[in-house]
Formats: structure tokens, sequence, C-alpha cells
């Protein structure tokens, strides 16, 4: 009876510890950061976001990363922030599916390509690529349906660190890890 609780909590403990791994941090820009000039449609074409996982902006100071609207990104208009954020690196966790839409909040920025569209689905990300990064700072999103010109735009990025997750894990890996170790063990030393 010994062995079959223990190899129950070694199967759960595993899975647990491959559910948070399957978000993904995204890093907007990769090592060009969040900045003026950046053509972020053609850095997102062929990337997939998935609830659960997180954008990271990277940028000097005189730029903000502010979610706006559908029509105040067309538009690049300022001043109507859903979220707004000016510490240099801000993470955004994706919660939601749907279209998001960030610009830079300062004058004139957005119409510089500082703006950027990414489509969320529901599912789990698919395709990492770019390179690793840790988050800093956290912002909410928000949901609007219809992307930018008719094209959906999404980014991926593969992270170091374990991520905000749509799994509902609440201990690290870690932590299971070595709970996993002490239930194998167990089950050895009740052979």
């Amino acid at each position: 009876m010994a062995r079959a609780v223990a190899g129950a909590v070694c199967v759960v403990l595993v899975f647990c510890m491959v559910v948070p791994s399957l978000a993904t941090v995204y890093t907007v820009g990769e090592s060009s950061g969040w900045t003026m000039g950046a053509d972020y449609s053609t850095w997102t074409s062929g990337k997939t976001f998935a609830v659960g996982d997180s954008l990271v902006f990277n940028y000097g100071s005189g730029h903000t990363v502010d979610e706006v609207s559908a029509s105040d990104y067309k538009s690049c208009t300022v001043g109507n922030a859903i979220t707004s954020d000016n510490s240099g690196a801000t993470t955004v966790a994706l919660k939601t599916a749907g279209t998001h839409y960030f610009i830079c909040g300062v004058a004139g920025h957005c119409g510089n390509g500082m703006k950027l569209a990414v489509t969320v689905a529901a599912g789990s990300p698919t395709t990492p690529s770019g390179s690793p990064t840790t988050p800093s700072s956290s912002a909410g999103g928000s949901t609007s349906t219809s992307p930018p010109s008719g094209r959906n735009t999404t980014t991926n990025t593969p992270s170091s660190t374990i991520p905000e997750s749509s799994s509902g894990a609440d201990f690290s890996p870690l932590v299971a890890i070595v709970i996993t170790f002490v239930s194998f063990f167990v089950l050895v030393l009740h052979k």
C-alpha cells in the first residue's frame, strides 16, 4: 500500500513540475528591447503566445509601456492607458486570451515604432525562440478581439525562470523535485 501511495505522489509531483514550465517569458525585441525604430511586427511573425505567458519589456529612461485599447493603438493616442509602467523593465502577465495592445506613452514614440500588438491563444505555447530573461515587475492584461489590420501578431522567447502560469501550481518546481526524491526513497526503503 505504501508503495502505491508513494508512486502516486511521484507521478503527481512530476506532473506539477512540468505544467508550470509550459508558460513562457517573451522578451520584447530580444536584445534590441523596447525602443524607437524597431519593427515589432517582423519580430513577432511566426511566434505564438498563450494564456499564462509573460511579456518582458526592457527599455531606457524616457519610455513607458502602456497597455491601450485597439483604437488608441491604431491612432497612437497617449494618455488613455489601461496600465502604464516606466520602470525600465516591465513584465506583463498574459492572463486572458485575445489581442493585447502596447505603446510607448511618450508623445511621438508610438509613431516611431514603439507599438506592439500580441494575440494570445487560450492554449499553451508551442514555438519557443529567442533569448531568456528574468522578469522584474508586473502589470495586468486586458482583452480586445480585433487585431490591427486584420493580422494576428504573436511573440515567443523562452525563459530561464518560471513565470506566472495558468496551471495553478502553488509551489516551485524545486520543492516538487525534493518531494519527488523523498517519495522515491520512501518507495525504495519500503520494498
